[in-house]
């Protein structure tokens, strides 16, 4: 992880987006403190496939009944 200031990235702007695009992560600050993140988008995120759980939660008949506790 690398801090640049914001006079630095803009002037190096290109040169940052190279760092992250080798796997790098770069911080922008103001004034010494952290203002924004820049990292890599990762590409690798499986697509979601329905019905892989299925089966694997059961709701009970009576899940909206009362509870005791709170009779009156």
């Amino acid at each position: 992880m690398t801090i640049y200031n914001m006079h630095e990235s803009k002037t190096h702007f290109s040169h940052l987006i190279e760092r992250v695009l080798n796997g790098e992560e770069v911080i922008i600050a103001r004034d010494g403190k952290p203002v924004a993140r820049i990292s890599p988008i990762l590409d690798d995120v499986s697509a979601r496939v329905p019905g892989l759980d299925k089966g694997k939660v059961s709701i009970s008949p009576d899940f909206d009944a009362p509870l005791q506790e709170f009779d009156l």
